[in-house]
């Protein structure tokens, strides 16, 4: 693997190529108006765009190979979206496949299989990012699996980030009353409670029939009994007015602002929605717009056998936040107690990605996962269309089934990402670049975490085409020839997290069989 940093532009020069015409209205991150004609068909994901022929933007016939590489191509041979670090539909998978059932393909984000798995890129010193793009041959002639890999710094001591004020707005529905929903969060939330800091603050909301703010904004200093009790005083009762609890969670957040802090609402739910207003373009309107007004940011954690994944994933969407599943005591320990507190603070707002394929060496191309992520490759360069917001020790990975042109060789692609600075708002760019030559032999072969990045994603590829009119990827393997690269992987690395994907693909092959 080779890491490639090749130039940070600075905001002088971006704002002469926004002047250039580049700066255009467009579509949300969220999907909306996303180009549904790139690449892979669409949302559905399923089909394949070759490269258009023609000469890329900027070149002319004189032009060497090195020159016209350096201006960007036409939009037909772009791939854009906005970063995700959201991990619920491979925590709700490997649950649904744990209690002897195949997910429903539509809970089956590909990039959320991939980006719950450990990565080992080069980290920045500072706020943004590096970018690493490396890639190996598949066993389908012609085809490889190219990999883009963005790391933000790691995450730093508690003692060194801003303050926090995170308003937990928490379901305490009948349907909470389930092992492993309420009784789980009270836990988790109390642990995490003595792992904040005394300039932190906390607030709680709860909700069933209606909404009740059970505690307001309060400083830890001193209160740390007052928050336990709130915790502990949890009850669940009736149905699920989601709308309620996300209308009432985000006032007391506006309430208890704080200027200099991270300012964040703390879902915990279900996400099965019953009662009052159920309509999820309301809900989603109210996170919005308090989003663009205050900069709170949403991060949604789902629980339950019966969960609401799609519109738990739009509402973190809509509210500049991810998602994350839990669905035992080892999920919520990492969710509430390692990342929670470490990642409280952003790097990077509205940062998105774009990936330029070189139409002399590939012949066709789809990116794996972000259906719902796609942005209008115009788009890239106008900030006022909404990206991802990515906290310290992330990583974000997403990998491309590429045809090559047969008997060509050279330059791949280039990856570029772009995102604000979170307290300046100002626009920052790194790029990555990939050659033929530097794909890394056979697959298999290649290093262990682009192994398992293959693995999840060919797995979440199957779950996704099963039962459902769906093209898989070009030269999948079978789930028995996955279960034993993930065995083998899971042997070698001695990571506990690649032995529960080894897991969980001996089960989807048993339900499956």
């Amino acid at each position: 693997m080779e890491q490639y940093r090749i130039r940070r532009v600075r905001a002088a020069l971006l704002a002469l190529t926004a002047a250039g015409g580049l700066l255009l209205t467009g579509c949300s991150a969220s999907g909306d108006g996303a180009n549904e004609s790139s690449y892979d068909g669409g949302n559905k994901g399923g089909g394949y765009a070759p490269a258009p022929e023609g000469e890329q933007e900027g070149s002319s016939p004189d032009s060497s190979d090195s020159d016209s590489r350096d201006v960007a191509p036409e939009p037909d041979y772009l791939s854009t979206f906005a970063l995700d670090v959201d991990t619920a539909s491979y925590g709700y998978a490997r649950r649904t496949l744990a209690e002897g059932s195949m997910p429903d393909p539509s809970t089956v984000r590909p990039e959320e299989f991939v980006n719950s798995f450990r990565q080992d890129y080069d980290r920045p010193d500072g706020n943004g990012f590096t970018v690493t793009v490396d890639g190996a041959r598949t066993d389908k002639d012609d085809w490889s699996l190219v990999r883009v890999g963005l790391a933000t710094r790691a995450a730093e001591d508690t003692e060194e980030r801003p303050p926090a004020a995170l308003t937990f707005v928490i379901d305490i529905s009948g349907s909470m009353a389930e092992p492993g929903r309420l009784d789980l969060a009270k836990d988790s939330l109390g642990t995490m409670t003595d792992q904040l800091r005394d300039d932190d603050s906390v607030a709680v909301v709860t909700f069933s029939d209606e909404a009740e703010r059970v505690l307001p904004m309060t400083r830890l200093d001193g209160n740390r009994d007052e928050v336990h009790d709130a915790i502990d005083g949890l009850e669940p009762t009736d149905s699920t007015n989601l709308g309620a609890g996300v209308d009432t969670g985000y006032e007391t957040a506006e309430d208890g602002l704080r200027e200099g802090a991270t300012n964040r609402v703390v879902l915990i739910s279900d996400a099965l929605a019953n009662t009052g207003d159920t309509d999820a373009d309301a809900i989603l309107e109210r996170i919005a717009s308090e989003r663009r007004e205050h900069g709170i940011t949403l991060f949604g954690v789902g629980v339950g056998s019966d969960y609401g994944d799609q519109l738990m994933e739009q509402l973190a969407d809509k509210g500049d936040g991810h998602t994350a599943y839990v669905s035992d005591e080892d999920d919520a320990r990492k969710v509430f107690v390692d990342q929670l507190p470490r990642n409280i603070d952003l790097t990077a707002r509205d940062a998105k990605a774009q990936v330029a394929f070189d139409p002399e060496t590939v012949e066709e191309f789809r990116l794996v996962g972000y259906d719902n992520r796609r942005v209008d490759d115009e788009d890239f360069r106008d900030d006022s269309v909404d990206g991802g917001e990515i906290g310290p020790g992330h990583t974000v990975t997403a990998l491309y089934a590429v045809h090559h042109k047969p008997g060509t060789d050279g330059h791949l692609a280039t990856a570029n990402v772009r995102w604000l600075d979170p307290e300046s708002r100002t626009p920052h760019e790194e790029s990555g670049q990939l050659e033929s030559g530097d794909l890394d032999g056979d697959l298999w072969e290649a290093g262990s975490r682009l192994q398992i990045t293959a693995v999840a994603a060919y797995f979440a590829d199957t779950l996704r085409s099963y039962g459902a009119e769906f093209s898989p990827l070009p030269g999948t393997p079978s789930l028995g020839e996955l279960s034993e690269h993930a065995h083998d992987l899971a042997r070698s690395t001695e990571d506990k997290d690649v032995t529960q994907l080894a897991e969980a693909i001996d089960q989807a092959k048993r339900h499956g069989d």
